[in-house]
């Protein structure tokens, strides 16, 4: 039984219940007393602060009676009008005490909705008020496999992916995690009565240490073969391993923050690990999590979900469409462990319904047996728009909407001060940090960095722009095997070559190279990767907004003029301060944009032609430049990275070039390094042949893959 109904049941004790009802009066017989005491222990609770999921599962119940017992009036022709009036009445001031109560915690406003899903616990608690009044109950309908308990934030798009079920059903009796007990909260005792979420967020504002908590120190292991930690990153994987379970990890961008979440669930054993993440970089998280952790299998789920795979380790979406899959992702068939938000400064709106869903999953987390691991993820400085933390602090469970909880008002406790002691803010804050902020800057581990390296992020291209991109590249890999195979009908004798002929392969590409298209309709190899530079064009600026926003200073490349303008407009949009860099300029506007970037503070982008402000420029104000499109020869890209690693440049530089997955762009990028790769060992001396056009060697690699028994072209 709920905990709500047996606190409810037991206010009721008393006197046999059918002796009960011999000497009431008329007003207080059925169930309209029932829900008058009821709501009143709601409205108490909520006034007192003292609310839980017990309170809001007793406001459910009493709402669904409410609007069942108005229907029956209505409907019921034996009494009389005076009577149904009266009696409509008497709701009608139960109601209002509800929406009332409603408006003092904003968490109980979608539990009035019609089409809010009614929890397990209410319905059962229902039945007892119903059977309390005297009034046989039926028995209810089977309830869906896997509603969400207790949820205020479901809304009507709710889904649940068949695969979901599947895992449900192969195991629906998982055995809670003892692992850890959950700790008594901490009571208030010199600080009871004191208002502290204001003075932690001030404590902030007036400086001290570096906003870093104590880190083991920790040699870097070697992930796989290929791959090895960097120093500062291994120090938070320990601290996972030691048993921390809450980090603000807000490293500048460039620092990796992903590998570091990652490796931390895994250390943590927090599987299955839920991942929110801003649309822009959720396939790049799929990449990365097969990088890092290959043996903990990772699902991404797109709209309504009918691919995820419910069996993966790790689950990840985006903020847009979590709304219709918090009904599973927070029930007790799945078990989530470990939650982790990425560009956390996302939730700061408390208001807002993805800061709402957020919470409420990892408040469902933190109410189950066992420390789940909580991480936020935001190169946002912490100095900065410190109310924006409220939200995160409070998804980490440092917080609840009034005060500090945990082990954050254990710390405070512990100094012995209150907000009127001097040094109360200095200690509040160090307690703060402890509970898992750590903040790094590129110029503080420079060491472990190299001097310039190039990062990639994988965006995925929807809607009808990513389909018709797909038809594209299926187009001209059917006209290329069409090509090869008429080429192959003209051969005779011994030019007959067994499988796959390269020779011939390479000679198509090649013609297909150099021609032009024969109709406005048909792509050549240029034409698609203008499609593609447009297509992910948005995601780049994006994400040239989200850098700008968290380090300062970011250069955004682009090739071609529609790129860059559509990039301006949406800066425009979002009132970000950005300088135009391009070849049309007369050299004084060349300069004057140059001069606006590197001296104006409110200048935050300078958006730049890769072919024309890739040479002479000096931009070393910025270290982290977003390569919207990928150039042809790693030549061109190189000088545009050096417009920023230069001398005199103090910060390791990052260039992160967007690409478009499952597309081109991603041959493109793997034979632009493949072809500087060898490009410098013939220039060391070595005899081994250097790689032929990028162009030319795209179209060898479709072809070949289209010729392939196992490729199928639609």
């Amino acid at each position: 039984m709920a905990q709500g109904a047996q606190r409810h049941a037991g206010a009721r004790r008393g006197a046999p219940r059918n002796n009960q009802r011999r000497t009431r009066h008329r007003d207080n017989t059925g169930i309209i007393p029932v829900l008058a005491q009821a709501v009143r222990e709601v409205e108490g609770a909520v006034k007192r602060g003292s609310a839980r999921p017990s309170t809001r599962t007793q406001f459910q119940a009493i709402a669904l009676l409410v609007r069942e017992e108005r229907a029956r009036l209505k409907a019921d022709t034996t009494i009389s009008e005076s009577r149904r009036g009266e009696e409509l009445k008497r709701l009608e001031g139960i109601a209002t005490i509800l929406a009332m109560t409603a408006a003092r915690d904003s968490k109980l406003l979608t539990l009035l909705a019609e089409d809010a899903v009614v929890s397990p616990e209410a319905r059962e608690l229902r039945r007892e008020m119903l059977a309390e009044a005297g009034i046989d109950v039926p028995a209810d309908p089977e309830p869906e496999p896997v509603a969400a308990s207790d949820s205020p934030v479901v809304q009507q798009r709710q889904v649940i992916p068949q695969s979901v079920i599947s895992r449900q059903m192969a195991n629906p009796f998982l055995e809670p995690d003892y692992s850890a007990v959950k700790k008594p909260a901490a009571k208030p005792r010199r600080l009871a009565g004191w208002e502290l979420i204001e003075p932690l967020l001030r404590s902030f504002e007036y400086g001290g240490e570096s906003a870093c908590m104590a880190l083991p120190a920790a040699p870097p292991p070697r992930v796989t073969q290929a791959l090895e930690l960097m120093p500062h990153q291994a120090q938070v994987v320990a601290a996972a391993a030691e048993g921390h379970r809450s980090f603000l990890l807000a490293d500048e961008p460039g620092l990796g923050k992903t590998a570091q979440a990652l490796l931390a669930a895994q250390a943590a054993h927090a599987y299955p690990l839920l991942v929110v993440v801003p649309n822009v970089v959720k396939t790049n998280w799929a990449r990365e999590a097969e990088l890092w952790t290959p043996n903990h299998r990772a699902t991404v789920i797109h709209g309504d979900g009918q691919d995820v795979d419910a069996f993966a380790d790790i689950i990840i979406i985006n903020y847009e469409i979590l709304d219709r899959h918090i009904g599973w992702l927070g029930s007790l068939g799945l078990n989530v462990r470990g939650m982790v938000v990425d560009e956390a400064h996302f939730i700061k709106n408390k208001k807002s319904q993805r800061s709402q869903h957020v919470l409420h999953l990892s408040e469902q987390l933190r109410s189950r047996p066992g420390q789940p691991l909580l991480m936020a993820l935001t190169g946002t400085p912490l100095i900065n728009d410190i109310e924006d933390f409220v939200a995160i602090w409070e998804f980490l469970g440092w917080i609840d909407e009034e005060k500090p909880v945990g082990d954050l008002m254990q710390a405070l406790e512990d100094t012995g001060l209150t907000p009127a002691d001097r040094g109360f803010y200095s200690a509040a804050r160090s307690a703060v940090i402890e509970q898992g902020i750590v903040r790094r800057r590129k110029i503080d581990v420079a060491a472990d960095l190299p001097a310039r390296r190039i990062a990639d992020v994988f965006v995925e291209l929807d809607g009808d722009a990513g389909r018709s991109i797909r038809d594209a590249e299926q187009a001209l890999a059917r006209r290329l095997v069409t090509r090869y195979e008429r080429a192959l009908e003209t051969r005779y004798g011994e030019n007959v070559v067994e499988g796959i002929d390269h020779e011939l392969v390479r000679q198509v590409a090649t013609w297909e190279a150099t021609r032009k298209s024969e109709t406005k309709s048909e792509d050549n190899v240029f034409a698609m990767m203008r499609r593609i530079g447009r297509a992910k064009g948005g995601a780049a600026a994006d994400y040239a907004a989200q850098l700008a926003r968290n380090v300062g200073k970011v250069v955004f490349f682009a090739k071609h003029v529609d790129v860059m303008d559509a990039a301006e407009e949406m800066f425009t949009q979002r009132g970000i301060g950005h300088a135009s860099i391009r070849g049309d300029q007369t050299s004084t506007a060349r300069q004057r944009n140059i001069d606006a970037f590197t001296n104006d503070p409110d200048v935050s982008i300078a958006v730049c032609s890769l072919t024309a402000a890739g040479v002479g420029l000096n931009l070393q104000v910025a270290s982290n430049l977003v390569l919207a499109e990928l150039s042809w020869t790693d030549a061109e890209q190189t000088q545009a990275i050096d417009r920023v690693h230069r001398i005199g440049q103090p910060e390791p530089v990052t260039a992160w070039r967007i690409i478009a997955a499952q597309t081109l762009d991603t041959r493109i990028a793997e034979l632009i390094g493949s072809k500087a790769g060898l490009a410098a060992r013939a220039l060391d001396g070595s005899d081994e042949e250097v790689v032929a056009d990028v162009q030319v060697e795209m179209l060898v690699a479709l072809l070949t893959d289209a010729l392939s028994p196992a490729t199928v072209i639609a």
